[in-house]
C-alpha cells in the first residue's frame, strides 16, 4: 500500500483516507472506490451546476435565463434541452433548443435531468 493518499475521483477532495483492503472513502461525498481498478478516462471532464458529471446524449436543465445575444427573448428558466454534445471552451455544451436552434451553453447554468 502505498502511504499517498488520493484524492477522490468523483469530486476531487483531497481527504479520501484507506478504509481495508485496498478500498478508499471521501469522507466528504461517500465515494468508495480502488484507486488501481480505476482506469484513466478519456475525453472531456465535463461538469454541471451540482457537481454531476455530464456526457453526451444527456438531457440538461436550464437553472436561470439567460439572455440570447440578437434574439428579444432569452432563454427561460427550467428550459429542457436533449441530446447534448460537449466540447473544449469556455461554452463547453452545443446542442439544439427549440424556438432558438443551435448554440453553445456554459456547464454552469445547466442542471443534468
Amino acid at each position: 500500500m502505498s502511504d499517498e493518499l488520493k484524492p477522490c475521483p468523483n469530486c476531487e477532495s483531497p481527504y479520501s483516507y484507506f478504509m481495508s483492503e485496498e478500498v478508499y472513502v471521501c469522507p466528504e461525498c461517500s465515494h468508495e472506490w480502488n484507486p488501481n481498478a480505476i482506469e484513466e478516462e478519456q475525453g472531456l471532464k465535463v461538469l454541471d451546476a451540482n457537481g454531476n458529471r455530464l456526457s453526451d446524449g444527456d438531457t440538461v436543465i436550464v437553472n436561470r435565463t439567460l439572455p440570447v445575444k440578437g434574439s428579444p427573448k432569452p432563454i427561460k428558466s427550467g428550459t429542457k434541452v436533449k441530446n447534448i454534445r460537449l466540447k473544449e471552451g469556455d461554452h463547453n455544451i452545443d446542442c439544439k433548443i427549440d424556438g432558438f436552434g443551435k448554440m453553445s451553453l456554459k456547464s454552469q447554468f445547466v442542471n443534468k435531468a
